[in-house]
C-alpha cells in the first residue's frame, strides 16, 4: 500500500514537508516490505517518536550536567565528571560513542562524525557502514547523507526490516509492539509516547477499532 499525504497529515497535523516525505517514505516502505495497514501503522508510530514527528534527524547531544548523568550514568557518575561535556555536543559524542558500534578512540572523531542520524537513528561507523551496503550509498565516507529525507526514510526502513519489526507489527498486539520499541531504542524509553502515536497511525490509517 502506499501513504497518501491526507493520511500522514490526519496522522500527524503540524507536520511540515508534507510531499517531501510522502515521497520518501513510498519510496522506502515497498521496498523493505511495510506493506500492509499494521505494518505501516507501526512503523510510523515509531519513526514519529524516534524523529519527534519527523522534525529532528540528527542527533543533538547537547544535555546539562544533571542530564548527562541521567543519560550517561556509567560515563558520568557525578557532576565533576559531567560538567566538561555540558552543553558540548561534539564533544560528549567522542567520549559516548568512543570505542564502540565501530567507531576509533575519542580523539578520532568517530563519535561525532557517526552519531545518531535518520528517522530511526543510525548510530556507529559500523551501521554507517552496514546500511550503506545494503542501499548501495556512501553512508561510511558521507554520513551526513542520512539525514537527508530519502536516506532517512530508507535507513529507517532498512533497519525495520533487518530487524524482523515487521512479523511483530503483523501480530498487532501491544505486547509485539512493545517488542518492536525494545528492538529500536534497546529499553523502554518513551513507550507511552510510541503507544500513543500508534493509535493515531491506526486511526489515521482507518484500521478497524482504532480510536485516538
Amino acid at each position: 500500500m502506499s501513504l497518501s499525504e491526507a493520511q500522514l497529515r490526519r496522522f500527524l497535523p503540524h507536520i511540515t514537508h508534507g510531499p517531501t516525505w510522502i515521497e520518501a517514505l513510498n519510496a522506502s516502505c515497498p521496498r523493505f516490505g511495510i506493506t500492509s495497514t499494521p505494518r505501516l501503522a507501526a512503523f510510523l508510530a515509531q519513526v514519529a517518536h524516534e524523529s519527534a514527528e519527523f522534525t529532528q534527524l540528527v542527533e543533538s547531544l547537547n544535555y546539562s550536567a544533571n542530564r548527562l548523568m541521567q543519560v550517561w550514568p556509567k560515563y558520568f557518575p557525578n557532576l565533576t565528571s559531567a560538567a566538561p561535556y555540558e552543553h558540548s555536543p561534539e564533544k560528549l559524542a567522542n567520549r559516548v560513542y568512543s570505542g564502540r558500534l565501530g567507531n576509533g578512540d575519542e580523539a578520532s572523531g568517530d563519535g561525532w562524525r557517526f552519531r545518531g542520524r535518520g528517522l530511526i537513528q543510525l548510530t556507529g561507523r559500523d551501521n554507517y557502514r552496514e546500511a550503506g551496503a545494503g542501499l548501495h550509498l556512501p553512508l561510511e565516507t558521507d554520513p551526513d547523507q542520512a539525514a537527508l529525507p530519502m536516506t532517512a526514510a530508507l535507513t529507517a526502513g532498512h533497519f525495520w526490516n533487518g530487524h524482523g519489526c515487521n512479523e511483530l507489527a503483523d501480530e498487532g498486539t501491544e505486547l509485539a509492539f512493545d517488542r518492536i520499541s525494545r528492538r529500536i531504542n534497546g529499553g523502554q524509553a518513551g513507550l507511552e509516547s510510541r503507544r500513543a502515536y500508534w493509535a493515531r497511525a491506526k486511526a489515521a490509517l482507518a484500521i478497524p477499532g482504532a480510536t485516538v
